[in-house]
């Protein structure tokens, strides 16, 4: 085949890709298997409540300052796992710790 001239394109050959046929490990677990991640850590968070505040406040702050929540004492605490909300509970101390007694299970579709 003669070299295209600098008016003539090259010709192009177009094929479909050729790749080789999954086959899955005997070793590898089932789809949906969760036993991967059992060993995984995460951060749980327990929020008592939060407040909004302009940095020029925040700034002022100091020790003995005092920042009122928005929530009152009887409300429950959030459980939060990778700041996904997982559970409500109140603040309970088991020996010289604080702790957190779950009393509900929250969805975390559902927005406060």
């Amino acid at each position: 085949m003669p070299a295209p001239t600098q008016d003539e394109a090259p010709a192009v050959v177009a094929r479909p890709p050729e790749f080789p046929e999954a086959v899955p490990h005997a070793t590898t677990p089932a789809v949906g298997s969760l036993n991967q991640l059992l060993d995984v850590s995460v951060t749980v968070t327990a929020e008592l409540g939060r407040i909004r505040l302009p940095i020029s406040k925040v700034l002022h702050l100091g020790l003995g300052s005092i920042l009122e929540l928005n929530r009152t004492t009887s409300e429950a605490v959030d459980l939060l796992v990778q700041g996904v909300p997982l559970a409500r509970g109140e603040i309970v101390v088991v020996d010289d710790r604080y702790a957190i007694r779950i009393k509900e299970i929250v969805d975390p579709k559902m927005k406060k």
